[in-house]
């Protein structure tokens, strides 16, 4: 009886098609290098950024204070590259070589393929971005204690026992699945890998760009709303009265974003030939 439940829910199918998603991710050459290169970018730009950290901000007559953590972090700017492309693969990838047309011959059910697409990029997102995350938090340590910024200079060293830090590095890896949910959409509906890339890096990178030659109230209007910028607002830990938009608040705009891309790739998809 619960193998028949199962069956009617569309679990056996689920699984199939989970396990097709995998195998043709697994076996793309770029896949693994795409993983390793969110890693390595994670902890080499975040350690790099973490040792050249000025040290005027320990002079307590300064009173002012760095940002470790999002200093720390830093690493994720160039991550999302790899996580774009991963995504914008696991869709275009099997339309330029029309592979798709034998996916969805062995299962018809495109919310299923569309589905199965989104649970594994966001299992192997997931994956890298926890091990590139907490290894950038644990090569910044001794960077930083070594540059100074220990407990008796008020910077205690970084923790996940610490909510600031856990939420600044939680936040970065959902960063990095919003990004990689985002782009999956974008690909299912423009299903070229150049177009996804163009539509995808221009509105992470070019968008605040675009911003600042604004001048007033209206850059900081269009800055508070640029994926990037609001998204990564979440890697604040000190200063957040300071902030164009709240950390949550700001990956909740990202959310909105990756949310209206897979609705509209959905929808795409299901009216589309192929």
């Amino acid at each position: 009886m619960g193998v028949t439940a199962l069956h009617h829910r569309g679990g056996p199918g689920l699984v199939r098609a989970l396990h097709g998603e995998w195998t043709k991710l697994r076996t793309l050459p770029s896949t693994g290098w795409l993983l390793l290169g969110l890693v390595a970018s994670t902890v080499g730009l975040g350690a790099v950024t973490t040792w050249s950290i000025p040290t005027d901000c320990l002079d307590p007559d300064l009173g002012c204070r760095e940002d470790l953590a999002r200093v720390n972090l830093t690493g994720v700017y160039l991550a999302q590259i790899a996580v774009v492309v991963l995504a914008a693969l696991a869709v275009t990838a099997e339309y330029g070589t029309q592979t798709i047309r034998v996916t969805l011959t062995a299962e018809p059910r495109r919310g299923l393929v569309f589905v199965a697409k989104a649970i594994v990029v966001t299992a192997l997102v997931a994956g890298a971005g926890t091990v590139g995350v907490l290894g950038a938090l644990a090569a910044g340590r001794p960077i930083l204690s070594g540059n100074g910024f220990t407990t008796a200079a008020g910077y205690p060293p970084l923790s996940l026992g610490d909510e600031p830090t856990l939420r600044a590095a939680g936040g970065t890896v959902l960063y990095l699945l919003l990004v990689g949910l985002l782009s999956l959409g974008i690909g299912m509906s423009l299903r070229h890998t150049p177009a996804v890339l163009a539509t995808v890096l221009s509105a992470l990178f070019v968008w605040p760009i675009a911003a600042s030659l604004l001048s007033g109230e209206w850059a900081a209007r269009v800055m508070k709303y640029a994926p990037m910028n609001a998204g990564l607002a979440i890697q604040a830990t000190e200063r957040l009265d300071d902030l164009l938009i709240g950390p949550w608040q700001g990956l909740g705009v990202l959310a909105a974003y990756a949310a209206g891309t897979l609705l509209t790739g959905a929808v795409v998809f299901s009216l589309r030939d192929a």
